[in-house]
């Protein structure tokens, strides 16, 4: 079986995010960045895989040479090989038709994404990829069991889960669930040497007209000032909740 894990290069989520050019540009300065948490989710399942049944496993981002040490990072974990489309990753559609791009030239059975990333939150690639290659597709997902070409998945739907069967070609859009955060591989010396003689191809993209763009960006509100009432103090307590806050 041949796996291609999809990685988002994404702002480490403590990291103190600013805007620039009027807002319309996020400011890369001191942030840290790390792969999705998804996605990571998802390389953890594919580690796996190629563990218990022999399954190769490639990564693959959209994106500029600053991704790399996230790709090479994937590759240290136990990914075989790492690919980079050579273009900036702005456009859910665009990294889509991207993405789909690699999985033909690659002839991959499975892949496996995150179902969105923590800085866009588009959720919207995994679906659109596997429709861009005729793949069956399962959103949401939390589990997968693979035997030969025939698939069992489990995903989280309103109030509950279901499972489903299905076959390969497949694309997934993992999230939580699909390991658990325990499982979660933080790489060694002896993989982080290994990772820097695997090989890391870059490709360049294919030509495709991004539907969308982001135009501004705006910080949620700064939190209220916070009054602090002595415990023993309901009257107080009451009095502020029905005249100021006017809750009650």
């Amino acid at each position: 079986m041949k796996i291609l894990v999809c990685i988002s290069h994404v702002p480490d989520t403590t990291s103190k995010i600013n805007f620039t050019e009027g807002d319309s540009k996020f400011d890369t300065n001191g942030v840290q960045y790390v792969i999705n948490p998804n996605d990571e989710f998802g390389l953890t399942r594919a580690m796996w895989f190629k563990e218990k049944q022999g399954a190769s496993v490639d990564v693959v981002n959209v994106g500029g040479a600053e991704t790399e040490p996230t790709l090479r990072k994937a590759l240290a974990i136990g990914a075989d090989n790492a690919i980079r489309v050579n273009t900036p990753a702005t456009d859910g559609f665009s990294v889509a038709k991207q993405l789909a791009k690699v999985v033909k030239d690659g002839g991959y059975d499975l892949v496996i994404a995150g179902r969105e990333s923590i800085d866009y939150n588009g959720g919207m690639v995994p679906g659109m990829l596997a429709s861009m290659i005729d793949a069956n597709f399962v959103a949401n997902c939390i589990n997968l069991e693979v035997d030969g070409t025939n698939a069992k998945a489990v995903r989280e739907i309103d109030g509950g889960k279901e499972t489903v069967s299905t076959s390969l070609p497949l694309v997934i859009a993992g999230q939580k669930g699909l390991v658990e955060e325990s499982d979660l591989r933080i790489p060694n010396m002896r993989g982080i040497m290994m990772a820097r003689k695997k090989p890391l191809k870059v490709v360049e993209p294919t030509d495709v007209t991004a539907e969308t763009k982001a135009v501004s960006f705006e910080k949620p509100a700064p939190k209220g000032a916070v009054k602090l009432v002595d415990a023993d103090n309901l009257d107080e307590l009451v009095n502020l909740l029905h005249n100021e806050a006017k809750v009650i």
